[in-house]
């Protein structure tokens, strides 16, 4: 939180403590009140119901009503998501779940370290765990970044707005976007339309985390002159990419050939990514993806950062992450 943001928000509130475990927040701003609370009170009710704690909207103030514990739980969730509105004008349930995370309830993220945040036209993102505060470092600092771990921990996302932020700031001249097609044989050719049109239903993820990022028609026009390239794995062989930030994703549908042609492609001034869940190969064979063996045969590299994320990670629906650790106990 930087200090104009952290002046607005000491402004704005006022904590009361009372004797029978009540503890009300008072809103200087109705605006500001009214974003918090949600239409129809939908962000209290979704704190309510995750913290099991009561939660009253009165006049200009918030009530809450459990134990001393938990009140403080309630209030720190309650700052993080005025701090969200501040910046961001707007709360997204994403939002109100990651206010209770026990990442953004701690000492150390009352003391985020702003360097931490990535700021995009559409809203800035805040890594919302150790380790994705670690990847996102290891975005903005080394050559080359691998990332394993389960859907929902934001590898793909987080790595389009860092690369996003470094085109719009012009440390870089052009953002690549890879990932491998209708399995790892990339047979594209039986499907109708142009390459464009053939491969971007595998892309669509990749696109939808652009479109989050930045205006829609900006994207699609940095698209057509060549500033963001979308390209099937395939299509990477043989180039060079200079100035560049190419994000491979879903590469442990990429085979051990594949990934090192892929990761041979970096030149001067340029970073790559390569993101993959090992829990979900789509090979006829899993034991050609190469996402594994790069991570063991490349991790010793200086210039070279791995991140393994797993479920405690996951900053979707609280759901995903217990769907995402009964699998991984099953496999184990």
């Amino acid at each position: 939180m930087n200090i104009s943001t952290k002046k607005k928000l000491n402004a704005n509130l006022k904590f009361v403590y009372s004797d029978n475990n009540t503890l009300s927040v008072i809103f200087h701003d109705n605006d500001l009140l009214m974003g918090v609370v949600g239409e129809f009170n939908k962000n209290l009710k979704e704190l309510e119901k995750i913290t099991k704690s009561n939660l009253y909207s009165r006049g200009n103030s918030i009530l809450i009503k459990s134990t001393p514990d938990k009140n403080e739980l309630v209030k720190n969730a309650i700052q993080f998501l005025a701090n969200q509105f501040i910046i961001n004008g707007n709360i997204e349930n994403k939002d109100v779940l990651s206010s209770i995370d026990r990442f953004m309830i701690n000492e150390k993220v009352k003391n985020h370290n702003v360097t931490d945040i990535i700021k995009t036209p559409k809203k800035s993102i805040i890594p919302r765990s150790e380790k994705q505060k670690e990847y996102v470092r290891a975005l903005r600092q080394s050559d080359i970044v691998i990332s394993a771990g389960p859907a929902g921990t934001g590898k793909t996302f987080l790595a389009v707005a860092v690369g996003l932020t470094m085109l719009l700031e012009k440390k870089i001249e052009r953002i690549i976007l890879s990932r491998p097609a209708v399995e790892a044989g990339e047979r594209l050719g039986f499907l109708p339309g142009d390459m464009k049109e053939k491969v971007d239903p595998y892309l669509r993820p990749l696109y939808d985390s652009l479109y989050d990022l930045f205006h829609f028609e900006k994207i699609q026009r940095m698209i057509e002159i060549g500033d963001i390239e979308i390209a099937p794995l395939a299509f990477m062989r043989g180039r060079t990419l200079k100035n560049s930030f190419a994000i491979l994703d879903e590469a442990q549908n990429a085979t051990d050939t594949q990934i090192k042609m892929f990761l041979t492609r970096i030149g001067e001034n340029s970073k790559i990514v390569v993101n993959g869940d090992p829990s979900q190969i789509d090979l006829p064979n899993k034991n050609i993806s190469g996402l594994d063996r790069s991570k063991k045969l490349l991790s010793h590299l200086d210039e070279i950062s791995v991140i393994d994320f797993d479920h405690s990670d996951v900053v979707r629906h609280p759901l995903v992450s217990k769907i995402v650790k009964a699998y991984s106990n099953h496999n184990d």
